[in-house]
């Protein structure tokens, strides 16, 4: 059996019975015979070549295989019924929000961002993370809902993108409280010598720091670089060394005081952006979540 030979209004009236769980209540939802639903759904069974239904009395109950076909049944029409409701304007039934973030944003920054969509019942959260480029065009083709990001999209009329700012956190030098709590450092004044890790070279903020420490003829001793911030989040932790990052990567730390801050530079600044296409079918809890943040920069 290939694609084209599986017949998906069969489908449709099998997963409505399999959702209702009774073949004559499925009937009448569907307006059509106990009957004619029940041959259909044999028929289905003929072409897949298995029994998706046992019968236990007055009781429908679903095979093994009626399982497994139940739970792609439901992705095929959940999804259809959530095309309907963004091409209609409505919200009925499971809204999937699919979110990019790049590879060097922090994940708690995203956790956070996405926290009040967390308690919705009636959401899919699809996350992945990568390089902005790649992103970015994956929210062209409406593959991404999308983009968490650390630096801005330039304007460009051939590729249009509406870009709003969410905030931004200033850079702070954190260690391992053994060794500093107490201490204070100014940043890059007294770094020079000191042993940092630091954000690695596509990190938004790297040249910020590497054109802030050479203002000030300041040379930190490098002893690591790391793009990911969940790394760098592990290795300001475990390292001894002191590490160079916004303060919401390493949060849990700073709570339990297992890290604690040893300075911080108001010139060096964190900024997060929100990146969507224009669109005109909207996510209405998107829309929400984006609500009180300034627009930064729209390209019609």
């Amino acid at each position: 059996m290939n694609l084209e030979q599986l017949n998906f209004h069969h489908l449709f009236y099998f997963w409505r019975v399999a959702k209702t769980g009774h073949l004559t209540r499925a009937a009448q939802e569907l307006h059509v015979s106990q009957s004619a639903l029940s041959a259909q759904i044999k028929q289905l069974e003929d072409r897949l070549g298995e029994p998706l239904f046992e019968r236990e009395k007055r009781r429908l109950l679903l095979t093994e295989t009626g399982q497994l076909v139940l739970s792609y049944a439901e992705n095929i029409f959940g999804l259809g019924q959530e095309m309907l409701g963004r091409l209609q304007g409505r919200s009925e039934g499971m809204i999937r929000l699919r979110v990019g973030s790049v590879a060097t944003l922090s994940r708690n920054y995203q956790e956070n961002w996405i926290r009040p969509l967390l308690a919705d019942p009636s959401l899919v959260l699809t996350l992945e993370s990568g390089l902005l480029e790649g992103l970015l065009d994956r929210l062209l083709q409406h593959q991404l809902d999308v983009v968490l990001a650390n630096e801005p999209v330039p304007a460009d009329p051939d590729r249009p993108l509406h870009c709003r700012f969410l905030g931004s956190q200033a850079i702070s030098l954190v260690g391992p409280a053994s060794v500093w709590k107490g201490r204070t450092l100014r940043v890059p004044e007294d770094l020079d010598g000191v042993d940092v890790v630091l954000p690695g070279p596509r990190h938004a903020l790297r040249a910020q720091f590497d054109a802030l420490c050479l203002s000030a003829n300041v040379t930190p001793r490098l002893r690591a670089e790391v793009d990911d911030m969940a790394m760098l989040r592990l290795i300001a932790r475990d390292s001894g060394w002191l590490t160079v990052l916004p303060e919401v990567v390493v949060q849990d730390e700073l709570r339990s005081q297992s890290l604690v801050k040893v300075g911080q530079s108001t010139q060096l600044q964190e900024h997060f952006y929100a990146i969507t296409t224009p669109h005109r079918h909207r996510i209405e809890r998107l829309e929400r979540l984006l609500a009180g943040a300034p627009n930064l920069a729209a390209h019609p």
